[in-house]
C-alpha cells in the first residue's frame, strides 16, 4: 500500500497505547486523522490536543463526513475490537472500505525503514524504549513505536527520520507475524495470552514462525530455544553483563561482547530484569554501529517509562511505587527489585489482576508471586475485552494466597488511601495492566493534601 495515496486515517481504538504511537505518526505526516475509543484518557486528550477528533460513542452517525468516502481512506483498528461488537467498524467492513490491524499499518508504514522489531512476553516495551532512546542520543535517523509513554519524550513516539524504525513486535492475536524485521530480538517466551494460543507450544511456535522473518540478525536471551546472538548476565553468551553492583541507587556492570569489552556502564533502572534489557537494546544498536561509548552515554540520560517501578511518593516514611506488572514473571521481576532496593522494610503490594482468562490460567503462579509481599491487597479483576468467567475472582485468588500467607484481603477502590494509612510498610507498590494506573493518581493526591 502506498501510504501517499492515503488522506484520512480513522482509527478504532484510538487510545490503545500501541494504536496512538501509529496516530501520532500519521498525524505528524499531515493526514486527515480521526477515530473512536470507549472512554476518554490521558492518551486521547494528548491526541486530541494534537488536533485530532475522537468520538466516545460507538455510533455511525457521529463519524465525520470526510471519513465516510471511500476514497483515500483507511480504516485501522486494534485486534482488542471484535467484529459483530462494534457498529463503526461493522460499518466500515459492511461497506468494504480498506481495513486493516494495527500490525499491518505498522508493517505498511516500517516496510521501507531497516525494521528493529522487540519480541517477547515480557520487556517489550522498556527495551524498545531504551534502544530509541540510544538512536536518538546517537543521532541515528529511527523512528520508535513504543508501548508505553517513555519518561524523556512524554510520548509513545520518537520522531528522528525514516532510515530505520524500533517497533514493539506484539504476540497478541499473532500481530507480530504482520511484521518484517531486518532486525530482531526476542526477550522471553513464558506462556501467556493463553485466550489466543491453546497452549504454550503453539505460542512458542508462533515465536520461531516470527524469527524465521528477521532477515539480518536476530538477538535472543540466553536460554530461549531459539537460535540468534544471546545475550544475558553472567553467562556465556555473546553480549554479556558481568561484575553486577548496586552504588548509590544506579546498576553498574562490566558490558562484554564478541569483539570487546566496556567497563563500567551505568543505568538508573531498578531490577536485573532491565539489566537484560538494557543488554538487548544495546547489542542491537552495537549491531547497527553504534559504538559502546555512545550507548553508555546515552543509557545515562534514559528517564524510564511511565508505570514502569514509577515513584510516585518518596520519602523517609512512605515509597509509593506505580507498575505496569500483570503476569506473574513479572510480579516476580518486580518483588526482586523492590527487595534489591529495600531489603529490610516491610512491603506492601496493592495488584489489580488482568483480564479472568489470564487470572485463571496463571492462578498458582498468582498466588506463589503475590505471596511473597509482606501485605497483600487484591483489587476486583480488570476485565477489560473479556466478559465474566464463573468461579473466577480476586476473592477465589485470595483464599488460595492466605494459605501461604494470611495477610492478604480483597479490597475496592475507594478503600485504598485508608488502607494503605493504615498499614505498617513504608514500601507500597501498586501493579496491573488496567485502571489502577489511574487510581495512584487520586492516592497520590490524597497524601499531598494531608502532607500540606
Amino acid at each position: 500500500m502506498n501510504l501517499n495515496k492515503i488522506h484520512k486515517v480513522y482509527f478504532i481504538g484510538a487510545g490503545g497505547i500501541g494504536m496512538s504511537a501509529i496516530a501520532r505518526y500519521i498525524l505528524h505526516i499531515g493526514k486527515n486523522v480521526a477515530g473512536y475509543d470507549r472512554t476518554p484518557s490521558p492518551i486521547t486528550q494528548a491526541l486530541s490536543d494534537l488536533s485530532m477528533y475522537i468520538q466516545f460513542t460507538d455510533d455511525t452517525q457521529l463519524i465525520p463526513e470526510e471519513f465516510l468516502d471511500k476514497k483515500g481512506t483507511l480504516i485501522i483498528y486494534t485486534p482488542a475490537i471484535k467484529r459483530n461488537e462494534n457498529k463503526i467498524l461493522d460499518y466500515f467492513l459492511k461497506n468494504d472500505f480498506t481495513v486493516l490491524k494495527r500490525a499491518e499499518m505498522l508493517g505498511i508504514i516500517t516496510q521501507n525503514t531497516i525494521c528493529l522489531a522487540i519480541a517477547g512476553t515480557h520487556g517489550k516495551t522498556t527495551t524498545s524504549s531504551i534502544l530509541g532512546h540510544i538512536l536518538k542520543e546517537s543521532n541515528i535517523e529511527a523512528t520508535s513505536f513504543l508501548g508505553g509513554i517513555a519518561e524523556n519524550y512524554n510520548s509513545n513516539l520518537i520522531l528522528g527520520g525514516t532510515k530505520f524504525s524500533v517497533v514493539e513486535a506484539d504476540e497478541f492475536d499473532r500481530s507480530f507475524l504482520q511484521l518484517q524485521p531486518d532486525y530482531a530480538c526476542i526477550t522471553s517466551i513464558d506462556a501467556d495470552h493463553l485466550d489466543i494460543y491453546s497452549n504454550s507450544k503453539e505460542l512458542e511456535k508462533a515465536f520461531n514462525e516470527f524469527a524465521v522473518l528477521t532477515t539480518q540478525k536476530l538477538f535472543v536471551k540466553k536460554g530461549i530455544p531459539i537460535d540468534g546472538i544471546t545475550y544475558g548476565i553472567e553467562e556465556n553468551c555473546d553480549y554479556e553483563a558481568k561484575n553486577l553492583r548496586i552504588e548509590n541507587g544506579a546498576y553498574l556492570f562490566d558490558v562484554k561482547t564478541p569483539t570487546e569489552t566496556y567497563k563500567n556502564l551505568k543505568i538508573y533502572l531498578p531490577g536485573q530484569h532491565n539489566v537484560l534489557n538494557t543488554m538487548a537494546a544495546l547489542a542491537m544498536a552495537n549491531n547497527i554501529g553504534v559504538s559502546l561509548p555512545n550507548i553508555a552515554k546515552a543509557l545515562l540520560s534514559f528517564k524510564g517509562i511511565q508505570r514502569r517501578f514509577s515513584y510516585q511518593i518518596n520519602t523517609d516514611n512512605l515509597v509509593l511505587i506505580d507498575d505496569y506488572a500483570h503476569h506473574p514473571t513479572e510480579i516476580n521481576a518486580v518483588y526482586k527489585a523492590v527487595r534489591e532496593m529495600y531489603p529490610e522494610d516491610k512491603i506492601l503490594v496493592i495488584f489489580q489482576p488482568h483480564l479472568y482468562t489470564r487470572t485463571r490460567d496463571f492462578q498458582l503462579g498468582f498466588v506463589k508471586s503475590l505471596a511473597q509481599f509482606n501485605e497483600i491487597l487484591l483489587l476486583p479483576i480488570y476485565p477489560a475485552r473479556e466478559k465474566i468467567i464463573d468461579g473466577v475472582s480476586s476473592e477465589v485468588l485470595i483464599e488460595k494466597i492466605k494459605k501461604i500467607n494470611s495477610n492478604a484481603s480483597h479490597i475496592y477502590p475507594d478503600e485504598i488511601f485508608i488502607k494503605i494509612k493504615k498499614s505498617k510498610s513504608r514500601i507500597v507498590l501498586m501493579l496491573g495492566a488496567g485502571d489502577i494506573g489511574e487510581m495512584i493518581k487520586d492516592i497520590e493526591q490524597q497524601f499531598k493534601i494531608i502532607n500540606k
